[in-house]
């Protein structure tokens, strides 16, 4: 069984900002697949779907994004999973908006539920998915970017991201880390 974590903020008030980019691509994923309502454990929210025939678990931690590592190991170690069947979502500020970037392992680049899951789990050696959101303009503080909302000019992009970061999980769950790397890392230019 696969772990796809998608990280963001719990609550109403953070629906829709550039740090919830990985609860909305595990609720695009949840919604494929005709989840309705998760259930809860392990402080996070969690739905079963089958991809490719395929358990996976899809995890919402609702510890807040800094302290992600908490929910994160108890699914880990009860589940007793390999570090490779872990995939963790989140936005990265280095990467334009809507760009993806899928690594194998690796530091977490100064995103902080990155950081606290590496923590928490001793080691960094799981794959993730990051979701440009891009940087914040002039000198506006990086926590108020991170908790907005994205402009108008954005919201197209994001979506789209959205759906195809989707995508991506499936393919990683039927095809690996490597194909899924060379398929989604790579620009999408308009035709």
């Amino acid at each position: 069984m696969k772990l796809v974590i998608g990280l963001g903020n719990p609550g109403s008030k953070y629906v829709g900002t550039r740090h919830n980019v990985g609860f909305d691509v595990v609720s695009e994923l949840a919604r494929r697949f005709g989840v309705v309502q998760p259930q809860a454990k392990f402080q996070g929210e969690y739905q079963d779907v089958l991809i490719q025939s395929e358990k996976i678990l899809l995890i919402a931690p609702q510890t807040f994004m800094n302290r992600s590592g908490e929910s994160v190991w108890q699914f880990v170690r009860f589940y007793q999973s390999e570090p490779a069947d872990i995939v963790v979502i989140c936005d990265d500020m280095n990467l334009p908006t809507g760009r993806l970037r899928w690594r194998p392992s690796g530091s977490a680049g100064g995103q902080k539920g990155l950081n606290d899951i590496i923590q928490r789990l001793g080691h960094d050696q799981f794959p993730r998915l990051r979701i440009g959101v891009g940087r914040p303009p002039g000198r506006m503080d990086v926590t108020a970017w991170v908790l907005g909302r994205f402009r108008e000019d954005e919201k197209e992009d994001i979506e789209h991201a959205v759906v195809r970061a989707a995508d991506s999980v499936e393919n990683w769950v039927a095809e690996g880390i490597e194909p899924t790397m060379v398929e989604f890392n790579r620009q999408v230019t308009e035709d």
